[in-house]
């Protein structure tokens, strides 16, 4: 039996900042209007998912390159930043 589940999207007024988080995922995103964090959100899931982006080939030297030293970053997941998990 397989049962579907219907994502949720939580939206929170920050000040100056709407943050949107989808709950299926973990996804979050932000954007200065309600419309902007939703389209946002909509990226990043979709980047999370593979439907949009490139490959990373080489995680190393990607955080590296983005200023992140590989060997700094925890072993547990659960240590890690939310993005990395």
């Amino acid at each position: 039996m397989s049962t579907e589940i219907d994502p949720t999207i939580t939206l929170t007024d920050e000040g100056e900042w709407w943050v949107a988080r989808d709950t299926d995922t973990g996804v979050a995103s932000q954007g200065r209007t309600r419309t902007a964090a939703l389209e946002n959100l909509d990226e990043a899931v979709a980047l999370h998912r593979g439907e949009r982006g490139e490959q990373i080939e080489d995680e190393e030297a990607f955080l590296r390159e983005i200023g992140i030293d590989p060997d700094e970053i925890p072993e547990e997941p659960n240590e890690r930043p939310d993005f990395m998990r």
